[in-house]
């Protein structure tokens, strides 16, 4: 009689356990997916403060280069490097982000497979890479790209040439 009963308490504690560990894995995904989302918003800030920090050195170049005595090709020059450095920083900025979100989309799967297992199947609904235009990570990267390539299309075709 006392060995079932053992064995009952047994499994029961192994089964709180169990749930135990798996509520705390439960909050570690749950955060994890909290600071991915934060992450986004400082690569972002990052990249805006760059950008903005070295186009406004194109744009001090251009305007003074005459004045500080700066050869036209040198200054020219220094327009495509100011240039070349802000799409490195742009491209540094995009790929933090496709990993954010490729990060992301691994804990949301972590987090599916744990809710099918601890509470019922399909709980929660996987992630599905077709809803890429409602996430407001691909609006993001839309930016970063459309504004690089509007700075070196307006460096092109103003910039540069202005600067015989």
């Amino acid at each position: 009689m006392v060995a079932p009963e053992a064995s009952r308490n047994a499994d029961r504690a192994q089964g709180l356990a169990r749930d135990e560990f798996a509520l705390e894995r439960y909050r570690y995904i749950l955060q994890q997916i909290h600071a991915v989302n934060e992450n986004l918003h400082r690569f972002l800030a990052i990249y805006q403060t760059l950008a903005t920090t070295l186009v406004t050195a194109v744009l001090a170049l251009f305007v003074g280069y005459r004045e500080w005595g700066i050869d036209a090709a040198t200054a020219r020059g220094g327009v495509v490097g100011l240039l070349v450095l802000t799409t490195v920083v742009a491209a540094f900025t995009a790929t933090l982000i496709v990993v954010g979100a490729l990060t992301w989309l691994d804990y949301r799967h972590e987090e599916c497979d744990l809710t099918d297992e601890m509470v019922a199947p399909d709980f929660r609904k996987r992630p599905r890479t077709r809803n890429l235009l409602r996430w407001y990570e691909t609006y993001v990267l839309v930016f970063i790209v459309v504004s690089v390539l509007l700075m070196w299309l307006l460096a092109m075709l103003f910039l540069l040439p202005a600067m015989r």
